[in-house]
């Protein structure tokens, strides 16, 4: 079971990802990750879920074109943020969440 400021490290990655999207999480993932392999799972979690659903994103941009984007990417959006507070919730209660629909190019 991770330590009690573990959880709050990988909670916080999720949070502070509301505010900063990138810079906040990374931080703390490179501070911390080699004196917690909880945090250090939590952070390659939340940068593979950043990265697949910038790719999402921009899909969703580029099928605006033939509007099946303005259904998707209000979808996408709502997705990303439901699965941000589950992550920290998670986290937060010590689990090692992995997101759904994820890339997992960080290993």
């Amino acid at each position: 079971m991770p330590t009690k400021d573990e959880r709050m490290m990988a909670a916080l990655i999720y949070i502070l990802s509301l505010f900063t999207t990138f810079i906040g999480p990374l931080i703390i993932w490179l501070i911390k990750k080699d004196e917690s392999e909880f945090v250090d799972f939590h952070g390659k979690e939340y940068l593979n879920f950043l990265i697949s659903y910038a790719v999402y994103g921009i899909v969703s941009s580029i099928l605006m074109i033939v509007l099946i984007g303005f259904v998707l990417a209000p979808i996408v959006g709502v997705l990303a943020l439901i699965f941000t507070i589950l992550g920290a919730i998670k986290a937060y209660e010590g689990e090692s969440y992995r997101i759904p629909t994820v890339f997992r190019i960080i290993k």
